[in-house]
């Protein structure tokens, strides 16, 4: 089974790339985050005609998360257990289902996860993105006696060289010791970034930011990651991240991380 996840940076935009990444790449089930639209708006047609079903939430034009899955999609959960709020209000960043089932039993659970940017170090936003992680934490612990996969656009660059240059971070979000602490609570909690081992290169990033030609100079970052429980970790036989979906005309601002398991 192959699985993969991509921040796609509005799904409504870039729907035709979604179909093409589908069958280049032969997925089973996509994770896709920052999807930027509400069920009703979502362009499903040629993803139904070939062979997948969808599950999926989104309140606003922001965030919104989906799973794409042709090999089965059973009991859809909307957002983990206490997620945190905003400011008062609900925001569409995790959605997890069974896949991999085609209706016989087994599967594997995976979340689609969309973690809080966090803004500014002394924005509420921050904090709400440490509580949202903690709490994460918690439960993912219980998850991991079971074959999960936690993938996403964690919004994290959990070590100094998943960064192009750390001088550069070095006042911002996403590379703070309490967000790496938080990353790494996880991984403490049973998880494994599956994909590491296959995509060690120094100079492998998932995401590049539109401002002064960064995808171009390679001044990335990585902050996509699939993060497997042991059941699910031992399964996976490669990966790889789709540094090429990136280029080119009206492309998303993230590259799709794609991980290969074991029947």
């Amino acid at each position: 089974m192959r699985i993969a996840t991509w921040n796609v940076n509005s799904i409504r935009s870039r729907i035709d790339r979604v179909e093409a990444f589908l069958e280049r790449h032969d997925i089973d089930v996509l994770a896709l985050q920052e999807t930027k639209a509400r069920e009703d708006q979502l362009p499903l047609m040629g993803l139904q005609a070939r062979g997948y079903d969808v599950a999926a939430v989104g309140y606003s034009q922001w965030n919104g998360v989906a799973i794409v899955s042709r090999v089965g999609l059973e009991d859809v959960t909307v957002g983990f257990p206490d997620m945190p709020e905003f400011d008062g209000s609900a925001e569409a960043r995790a959605i997890g289902a069974l896949v991999g089932t085609n209706g016989e039993g087994g599967g594997i659970r995976i979340w689609s996860l969309y973690v809080p940017n966090g803004r500014k170090v002394d924005d509420p936003h921050y904090h709400y993105k440490l509580d949202w992680l903690a709490r994460l934490r918690t439960v993912a612990a219980t998850w991991a006696d079971q074959p999960v996969a936690l993938v996403g656009d964690w919004n994290i660059a959990p070590t100094d060289v998943d960064v192009y240059d750390i001088a550069a971070f070095a006042k911002d979000t996403h590379v703070t010791p309490p967000e790496r602490a938080a990353f790494q609570a996880i991984l403490d909690a049973g998880y494994t970034d599956v994909a590491r081992q296959y995509t060690s290169e120094p100079g492998t990033y998932t995401y590049w930011d539109y401002y002064r030609q960064r995808f171009e100079r390679n001044r990335g970052m990585r902050i996509d990651f699939v993060l497997g429980s042991p059941s699910l970790a031992e399964r996976v036989t490669s990966a790889f991240v789709d540094r090429e979906e990136r280029a080119g005309q009206g492309a998303s601002d993230h590259a799709p991380v794609v991980v290969e398991l074991a029947d």
